[in-house]
């Protein structure tokens, strides 16, 4: 005889109605399909650890932690990922660029320069910049972003496409 069993748990019942959901919208930002499932169990063991259940429907709350969670693995995974300065698909960039480059970057503001350097060589994050630089995130992104235009500019007067 089957019995339909009830669930009362919100996090159990938030598993059974929204998991597909919740897979699917991590499975279109990821690589694999084993990076979603890690993903999305992350999400669920943070509901198992802080769902509530307050009437409001909990698929706007998973979606968060989703993409908290994706936003986690992408910066982790940008810390790993290395790309050999002056070859990439068979292009060689030679000394005059890398003078350029540096010109450009001893131009930058100070305020810039050290966003870039904190950013790029040492792989802080946004909030990590802010802290160190005794700012908000949105001014630390903003300096990265305007640094980042400075030197493209600066790399495009002399002929050289970044």
């Amino acid at each position: 005889m089957n019995e339909v069993q009830v669930v009362t748990d919100p996090t159990e019942h938030a598993f059974r109605r929204h998991y597909a959901e919740v897979y699917r919208f991590v499975r279109r930002r990821t690589r694999s399909d084993a990076d979603a499932e890690d993903l999305t169990q992350q999400v669920f063991a943070d509901a198992a650890a802080s769902l509530r259940c307050d009437g409001r429907p909990p698929i706007a709350w998973l979606y968060a932690v989703a993409r908290r969670r994706f936003a986690d693995a992408a910066r982790r995974d940008s810390r790993r990922r290395t790309v050999p300065l002056g070859r990439e698909e068979g292009v060689e960039y030679g000394p005059s660029v890398a003078a350029s480059l540096r010109a450009a970057f001893r131009r930058l503001p100070a305020g810039q320069r050290e966003v870039v350097v904190l950013k790029l060589l040492r792989g802080a994050s946004f909030a990590e910049i802010a802290s160190t630089l005794g700012t908000t995130e949105e001014a630390a992104r903003m300096r990265f972003s305007r640094a980042l235009r400075s030197v493209r500019a600066d790399l495009e007067k002399e002929g050289i496409e970044p």
